[in-house]
């Protein structure tokens, strides 16, 4: 009988309902366990009760901007890869604050094969463990000219 892992478990933060139905289709259609959260305040507690694999956060939204979740996030020692799907780039904040950034920013817009490889990308790159410590060799994809290397 042979082992299957059980799906990893994302997290999406978007506060515009069409792009948060959109990521969580694509990623349950592709094997992923999904939970949405309309803003930042919604998934820092999502956060306190359920263990992720990856949190994939817009920037700008209401009550906790995707930039203060981070923050939250790094106060509190969670280690959790991040994704940033946003039209808005904080670069001011990340090069005063280089440890909150995420493993990488995915610019809007962008395809869905471009989130779908770069969400595969940064698990690879985590290997799915999230008591991991150090991450193993990094996995290689293609970078799309919209999406920045953060680390």
């Amino acid at each position: 009988m042979g082992t299957r892992s059980a799906p990893r478990h994302i997290l999406v933060v978007d506060d515009n309902p069409l792009i948060r139905e959109l990521y969580t289709k694509a990623l349950a259609d592709a094997g992923y366990e999904v939970d949405a959260a309309e803003d930042g305040a919604v998934a820092w507690d999502a956060l306190q009760v359920t263990a992720y694999d990856l949190l994939i956060t817009d920037n700008v939204m209401p009550k906790v901007s995707g930039l203060d979740l981070l923050k939250k996030i790094y106060a509190a020692r969670m280690t959790l890869p991040i994704i940033m799907a946003t039209g808005t780039f904080p670069e001011e904040e990340f090069n005063r604050y280089p440890e909150l950034q995420p493993e990488i920013t995915l610019l809007k817009p962008h395809t869905v094969t471009e989130f779908l490889e770069a969400l595969e990308e940064v698990l690879c790159a985590h290997n799915g463990l999230r008591e991991e410590s150090v991450p193993p060799p990094f996995c290689q994809v293609r970078s799309p000219a919209n999406r920045l290397r953060l680390q």
